[in-house]
């Protein structure tokens, strides 16, 4: 317990230093709008303390307490209007929960990070709970000090967190039992920032070949539908209350073109093309079905793990499956990389990867900004012209081609959470030599 206490103690000085990191781009003045002066976008860039939080007090109604979706829309031209904002409607009330009493941009990341401090310690003791000292990968990240509050993530990632911990924990009930509650967890992160509903797919596979004798099918449709009767309880009253703007959230997405504000792959590898109709349409395509493609081969190594193992390596594959949509998806913001963080804590993968990963992540989340502050400054920025282009290249690239790997490595590893006899060996398979990769 006293470990568990620590190391939440740790995780809160991580969220403070994270909290001021941010902060460092508020005031000390406000217009009338109560954005903060002098010259908000140049410290934001420049001094590396821009958040998407404080961003976005302006252009969302957020600022004029506007609940969201109920009256808004979007324009022709892509914008959004009435409150609407461009992530599903959990994280809609939580910003919306967090500008209630502020009226400034600061105010607003001050309250919002009171809001989701609290899933960031959960997260932190049900790490500690499933995979004990390699916890202090989450308290103790530089992730958490750079996009703690730079969005809205730490809710999401702790829904990801409880799954597991549910359905490896809470042991006093059936695995079926533990993991449907897991799955209703899992819809709650999907009405947050979609991504745990991709793990809905490896958990239902978990519980249909726990059974020692045969398939229990029954409870993997009961995971299935668990997720999926949350995810549509959550979402049907913004839809009755006002689909046009329930839409428009997921319309903005739809439509969101590569560029620069996205920071994925198809941005830095096809920079010339993205202004050509043709290639943002070819994207909208091969992006999902290259996705689509990882998860099915995820899906499968890890049914032929099964195979040898006898038991369905959920963890892993729901491991690799991120790091399928981190890779392929159009948009790789910077704060993605807590959603992978945990996952080096529930997977043995080896120091070597995380620590290059970890590297390549400060190098692209620092550079980045610097980078946009020159081209804002109208100063030089290409790669010939200073190390900040050069870092940032590095931190993409390096990121990138990491992620390769580690899609990889995950499907070869085992879980930190695995109890002794998990993996039980079928008749006539070779006994399983799964270790850290």
């Amino acid at each position: 317990m006293s470990g568990l206490v620590a190391l939440c103690v740790l995780t809160a000085l991580s969220l403070a230093l994270g909290y001021a990191n941010k902060a460092r781009c508020t005031g000390p003045e406000f217009d009338e709008w109560g954005r903060s002066e002098p010259a908000y976008q140049e410290r934001a860039y420049g001094d590396v303390c821009y958040s998407d939080i404080q961003n976005l007090w302006i252009g969302r109604d957020i600022d004029r307490h506007v609940f969201p979706y109920v009256h808004g829309g979007i324009e022709p031209d892509g914008s959004l209007y009435g409150g609407v904002v461009e992530y599903p409607v959990l994280s809609g009330v939580l910003m919306w929960a967090g500008a209630f009493f502020v009226d400034t941009d600061a105010g607003f990341l001050a309250a919002s990070a009171l809001l989701m401090a609290p899933f960031g310690l959960a997260t932190a003791w049900w790490l500690g709970r499933l995979s004990g000292w390699r916890a202090l990968l989450w308290a103790l990240s530089p992730p958490l000090v750079l996009y703690a509050f730079h969005n809205w993530d730490l809710p999401v990632v702790a829904c990801a967190v409880a799954a597991v911990f549910l359905v490896h924990r809470w042991t006093s009930v059936s695995l079926r039992r533990r993991a449907t509650v897991a799955a209703v967890v899992l819809g709650l992160g999907f009405a947050l920032k979609i991504y745990p509903a991709l793990f809905v797919l490896p958990l239902a596979l978990y519980v249909l070949t726990s059974g020692k004798e045969r398939w229990d099918m029954r409870g993997a449709l009961q995971v299935v539908g668990a997720s999926i009767a949350t995810a549509v309880v959550v979402n049907v009253p913004f839809m009755i209350a006002g689909f046009g703007g329930w839409l428009a959230s997921f319309e903005f997405q739809s439509r969101r073109q590569v560029d620069i504000s996205t920071n994925s792959i198809w941005y830095w590898g096809f920079r010339d093309w993205t202004g050509s109709a043709d290639f943002q349409s070819a994207m909208g395509l091969v992006s999902p079905l290259l996705m689509l493609l990882s998860f099915a081969v995820a899906c499968v190594v890890g049914w032929l793990r099964y195979e040898r193992c006898g038991t369905y390596p959920w963890i892993p594959v729901s491991a690799a499956m991120l790091v399928g949509f981190l890779l392929l998806h159009k948009v790789h913001s910077p704060q993605y990389t807590l959603w992978l963080l945990p996952f080096f804590v529930l997977v043995r993968v080896r120091w070597g990867w995380i620590a290059a990963y970890l590297v390549a992540d400060l190098a692209m989340g620092i550079s980045i900004f610097r980078w946009l502050y020159l081209n804002m400054m109208g100063e030089p920025s290409g790669i010939h012209d200073g190390f900040t282009a050069q870092a940032l290249m590095i931190g993409v690239w390096g990121r990138a081609a990491l992620l390769v790997g580690l899609f990889i490595v995950f499907l070869k590893s085992r879980s930190t959470v695995d109890s002794p006899g998990d993996e039980r060996v079928l008749p006539g398979r070779p006994a399983p030599r799964l270790q850290e990769a």
